[in-house]
């Protein structure tokens, strides 16, 4: 006997319905999904079906069903199938359209410089909150577990962990289901105490392996700010501008445009800031800047979007007495014409 599709449909439905309720699940219970569209006999049959293939158990005669270990295994593999196609998808997706981006987005640099006789850059497109999209916990050996975090972005993440004590295979799932259950589509904000310790207890005595998984979801998505991508353009017009230009200032403002790190802490100050300007366009001027090389200067910046929660963000570097009027205008314009341009390449 072998698994249809009827048969998975029936199998998910009464693990996840347990996952939920901790209760044994019944042929009624089972028979009010949608996707089913099956009287209680037929899941009654199917059920016995499983249960004889030892993917379900019947703790007791008149109650319900719960999920074997061979049925968590299924339902796990099946989860790892799943996401693993979908990351694959994704990525050969993303592959493509980033790649017509990042070309498109040296271009803009360059226009920008030119337009305004100022320092331009622009970083590539990221997701503005990363949400988890898998943890895989798998053991290596018996104090030491390898730790997949797969976040928003593609961003995937190994690690090793050393625990405490050694878990067995049913643990090992348990605490898979438990994680992905409880943390899948959430953003690091919204992984609060509150999630964090409905967790822990419900893992119990393994709560430090939670604390192990938080951390390299953590890492996993600062892995995604230092692969950002920042392309510059226009720094030799600071020697226009003769309050930048003499020797000390203008090899410190070359060197901050050279420096990625630097312009990353820019970025996700922006960022930071976004909710307090309506408009979209942030204006720093002097200290008000996060990055020491740019405190003698101005700095205009913007965020773009590519939709699906994809941001990038543009800056304008110049003296304090730039042209704020023309600056603002050219931004907004490149806006405009940027969402134009990569609507067109959809």
């Amino acid at each position: 006997m072998e698994l249809d599709n009827r048969k998975i449909t029936i199998l998910k439905a009464i693990i996840k319905t347990y996952l939920e309720t901790g209760e044994p699940v019944g042929s009624r219970t089972i028979s009010k999904y949608s996707d089913l569209k099956l009287s209680s006999a037929t899941i009654r049959n199917e059920m016995s079906d499983l249960e004889e293939m030892g993917y379900i158990l019947q703790p007791h005669t008149s109650a319900g069903r719960i999920p074997s270990d061979k049925g968590y295994r299924f339902y796990v593999d099946q989860i790892m199938q799943e996401k693993d196609n979908q990351v694959t998808e994704i990525k050969e997706l993303m592959i493509q359209r980033v790649g017509r981006v990042e070309l498109l987005l040296k271009q803009m640099a360059q226009v920008l410089a030119a337009n305004t006789n100022y320092a331009a850059m622009i970083s590539g497109p990221r997701y503005h909150q990363n949400k988890l999209k898998f943890i895989q916990l798998s053991k290596v050996d018996e104090r030491k577990i390898l730790i997949v975090t797969v976040v928003e972005g593609n961003i995937i993440k190994n690690a090793m962990a050393d625990i405490a004590e050694s878990l067995s295979d049913e643990e090992m799932l348990n605490l898979n289901i438990l994680l992905n259950s409880s943390l899948n589509g959430l953003t690091i904000e919204e992984i609060n105490l509150g999630v964090i310790s409905s967790l822990k207890e419900r893992a119990g005595v393994h709560s430090h392996v939670v604390d192990l998984v938080l951390n390299e979801v953590a890492e996993a998505i600062k892995a995604d700010v230092e692969d950002l991508q920042i392309y510059t353009s226009g720094a030799t017009n600071i020697f226009k501008y003769p309050e930048l230009s003499e020797g000390e200032k203008a090899s410190q403002l070359l060197s901050t445009l050279e420096q990625k790190e630097m312009l990353q802490n820019l970025i996700l100050d922006v960022n930071d800031h976004e909710s307090e300007n309506d408009t979209g366009i942030q204006v720093y001027i002097g200290d008000e800047t996060p990055v020491q090389g740019m405190k003698d200067c101005s700095v205009v910046t913007a965020n773009y979007e590519l939709g699906e929660g994809l941001r990038g963000t543009i800056g304008i570097i110049g003296p304090k007495r730039m042209d704020y009027e023309k600056v603002l205008q050219t931004l907004k314009n490149l806006m405009v014409q940027l969402d134009k341009t990569i609507k067109k390449e959809e």
